[in-house]
């Protein structure tokens, strides 16, 4: 791999992307993007569906050039500089194809580590430390074809550290993995983030835990503009204070409704849990001390609480807050594939 530039590892100036075409007006994908990304940094990139972010990783990676502005990686630029860009990043792009299906699983990485130049010894070592990482070891000898969309996923993300780049991005790197596939690649990217200070991951992802776990500093993006930008625990003290406490209390429990009606509760929901048939209650309040009167009401009421716990902001309560709609929401339908 070819030494590390000094400077940041991504540095966008006023970036911005459309598209056109005849029939629709025109989509601004991205607009005025000022972003810079440190070396060493594993930094969060977070919107709803139609946000601009793989616009933004389409650009960053060379695939795809900006209407206006600059984008730098690995201090070049990605317009006049694309192929010593390319000799130090790699992406992973959930749900992309692995390979050729007529390939087995080690053939694939040994020919991705060909593309690169990695040396042959280097690349087997490489190879069997990711497959034993992503639990593939007992699938090498299978061909992609055969395998299923989960596994050919994990084989994405081994494939894309092949290289050991400087710079990785990883587009929803864990779509279709199961909880300990997705648990084992975090546990990957911390680990290889901290090894070499010059390591990069730019990540975007629909699971606000693993941004929260793995990112140093966020940004969320959303109609192709940057909203905010900070380290988690700076972004979750953005949110208007809105105290939220959940209690679980013994099953047949009745009447909790009624803690609406004491003054200071804003709202009251509840669920039964499936297994134990225990009352999950989630109280809204206008300050801390009116649920003092609420545990009152529930004692005088005969339903023993089991356990109390004040909630505190995530970074799903934080980019609903900025962006008013989930990640799940299309920013719009004429904008629907352009600015994903």
């Amino acid at each position: 791999m070819t030494a590390a530039r000094e400077g940041a590892a991504i540095r966008t100036t006023a970036l911005s992307r459309e598209f056109r075409s005849r029939r629709a007006p025109v989509v601004r994908a991205l607009e005025s993007v000022d972003l810079v990304v440190e070396r060493g940094e594993c930094f969060g990139l977070l919107g709803p569906n139609g946000a601009g972010k793989s616009t933004l990783i389409k650009i960053l990676t060379t695939l795809l050039l900006p209407t206006s502005g600059r984008a730098e990686v690995a201090g070049f630029d990605v317009a006049d500089d694309p192929l010593n860009v390319r000799h130090r990043i790699n992406l992973v792009s959930g749900g992309d194809t692995s390979g050729y299906g007529i390939l087995t699983v080690r053939e694939t990485l040994h020919l991705f580590a060909r593309f690169y130049g990695v040396p042959g010894p280097v690349a087997r070592a490489r190879a069997g430390e990711l497959m034993e990482i992503t639990g593939l070891v007992d699938k090498a000898d299978t061909r992609l074809s055969s395998l299923s969309t989960g596994t050919k996923q994990k084989l994405n993300f081994a494939r894309g550290f092949m290289s050991d780049p400087e710079i990785i991005f990883l587009d929803e790197p864990t779509l279709g993995l199961d909880v300990e596939a997705s648990r084992q690649v975090r546990a990957f990217i911390a680990r290889w983030v901290r090894e070499r200070p010059y390591r990069t991951v730019l990540l975007t992802t629909h699971y606000m835990v693993e941004a929260d776990e793995l990112c140093g500093r966020v940004a969320i993006i959303d109609r192709g503009r940057i909203l905010a930008l900070d380290t988690p625990r700076a972004l979750k003290r953005t949110v208007p204070e809105e105290p939220v406490f959940q209690l679980s209390i013994g099953a047949g429990a009745t009447g909790l409704d009624g803690l609406a009606t004491i003054r200071g509760v804003r709202s009251v929901s509840h669920h039964a849990q499936p297994g134990t048939g225990a009352i999950e209650v989630r109280v809204v309040v206008d300050e801390d001390q009116v649920i003092g009167e609420v545990l009152g009401r529930l004692k005088s009421s005969g339903h023993p609480v089991l356990y109390l716990t004040k909630m505190e902001p995530t970074l799903e309560t934080v980019f609903i807050h900025r962006v008013g709609r989930g990640l799940d929401d299309d920013v719009s339908a004429a904008s629907d594939g352009a600015a994903s």
